[in-house]
C-alpha cells in the first residue's frame, strides 16, 4: 500500500478493511484520484519548493543580520512552505489511494483558517491528532476528571507528541510552547463560560454583530501570529540559533550589518508566490479546485500545472518531503 506511509494520513483499519479483501478499481476512482493527485502535486512542487528558496536565502543571511521584517517574512514562509509540503504530500497519497480503490482519510482542513491553537491542531495533521485522542488522551481521562487532571493529560500528550516529531530539544520546545497556549486557551475558556453564567440575565455586547467579527479578526491574528514563532523550532534546530531569530522577530535582540533594502528585494522576488500561498490557505482555493476539476477548462488547468510540475522536477531537481524529517 505505498500511498499510504507512516508520515500520514494515518489510517485506521476499520477504513480499509473493505478495500483489503478486494480492491475495486474503476474508471471513475481513476479520474478522481488522478485529479486529486495533481492538486497535491502542484501544492507539493508549484508552492512549497518555490517557498523553501526563500526560507534558504533568508537562513544563509545569517539570524543576527537580518531585520525584523525579514525575519518575519522567513518564519510566515516557512510556515506556508511546510503545509503545502505535508498537504501536497496527503493530497497525493489520498489520489493514489484512490487511484487503487482506497478511500484515505482528510488529512488537512485549512489550518490556518482557525481561530485558536488548539481549533489549528485540530485541523492539521488531523489522523495524528485523533491517534493521539484515541489512544491517549481519552484513556488518561481526556476532560471528564477536572481541569487539573485534563491540563496534566494535555501535557502528557504533547510531549509525546514532541517525541514522535523527533527527539533533540527544539521539538521539546515547539510542543511546550503549543501546550502553553492551549492550557491558557483551556482556562481562559473556563472563566469566561463562568462569567457568562453568572451574567446570563444582563445584556451580552459581544453578541453584537460588529463585536462578533472584531473578535473573530482578533482571533484569526492571535494564530497567524503564534504558529509562525512555533514553526520556527522545526526550522532552526540549534537552540541558540533559535533564540536568536526568535529575538529578532520580536526586535529585543539587536541586529549587525542589518541591510534595511533586503526585505524590499526578498518582497519583489517571493511578494507572488507567497500571496498565492495564501490565498490556497483560505477556502477559496479549495473551492477553485471543486468548481473546475469536473470541467474542461479545469481540467486543461489541471494538465498544464501538471506538466508545469513535471518541467521544474526536471529542470531544478527533486526536493524531498520535508515532512519525512519530522
Amino acid at each position: 500500500m505505498f500511498p499510504q506511509l507512516v508520515a500520514g494520513p494515518i489510517v485506521n483499519y476499520g477504513e480499509v478493511s473493505d478495500a483489503l479483501k478486494g480492491p475495486r478499481v474503476s474508471i471513475g476512482d481513476l479520474d478522481a484520484g488522478l485529479k486529486t493527485f495533481v492538486w497535491g502535486l502542484t501544492m507539493k512542487v508549484l508552492i512549497a519548493d518555490r517557498l523553501s528558496i526563500l526560507w534558504n536565502e533568508i537562513s544563509t543571511i545569517g539570524y543576527i543580520s537580518i531585520s525584523t521584517p525579514l525575519a518575519w517574512m522567513g518564519a510566515i514562509s516557512y510556515s506556508m512552505q511546510i503545509y503545502f509540503d505535508f498537504y501536497g504530500y496527503s493530497l497525493m497519497a489520498i489520489g493514489l489511494g484512490k487511484m487503487l480503490g482506497f478511500e484515505l482519510p482528510v488529512n488537512f482542513n485549512m489550518p490556518y483558517m482557525a481561530k485558536s491553537i488548539r481549533e489549528f491542531y485540530r485541523r492539521w495533521h488531523m489522523t495524528l491528532g485523533r491517534w493521539f485522542t484515541k489512544y491517549v488522551y481519552i484513556p488518561l481521562g481526556g476532560s471528564r476528571k477536572g481541569m487539573i487532571r485534563t491540563l496534566g493529560n494535555l501535557f502528557f500528550v504533547w510531549i509525546l507528541t514532541s517525541l514522535w516529531h523527533g527527539g533533540s530539544i527544539n521539538f521539546l520546545i515547539w510542543g511546550m510552547i503549543l501546550c502553553f497556549f492551549i492550557m491558557a486557551e483551556k482556562l481562559t475558556e473556563l472563566v469566561i463560560s463562568r462569567r457568562a453564567a453568572q451574567k446570563k440575565d444582563s445584556a451580552d455586547d459581544s453578541k453584537k454583530p460588529g463585536n462578533r467579527r472584531l473578535a473573530a479578526a482578533g482571533k484569526h491574528l492571535y494564530v497567524l501570529l503564534v504558529i509562525p514563532v512555533t514553526w520556527m523550532c522545526f526550522a532552526i534546530s540549534g537552540t541558540d540559533d533559535l533564540l536568536v531569530y526568535l529575538g529578532r522577530m520580536s526586535g529585543l535582540i539587536g541586529g549587525i550589518n542589518v541591510n534595511a533594502g533586503v526585505f524590499g528585494e526578498k518582497c519583489g522576488k517571493y511578494g507572488l508566490i507567497m500571496l498565492m500561498g495564501a490565498f490556497l490557505c483560505t477556502p477559496m482555493g479549495e473551492k477553485l479546485f471543486q468548481k473546475g476539476k469536473d470541467r474542461i477548462w479545469g481540467m486543461i488547468l489541471l494538465a498544464g500545472l501538471f506538466w508545469l510540475c513535471i518541467w521544474y522536477l526536471m529542470t531544478m531537481g527533486d526536493n524531498p518531503f520535508m515532512y519525512f524529517r519530522f
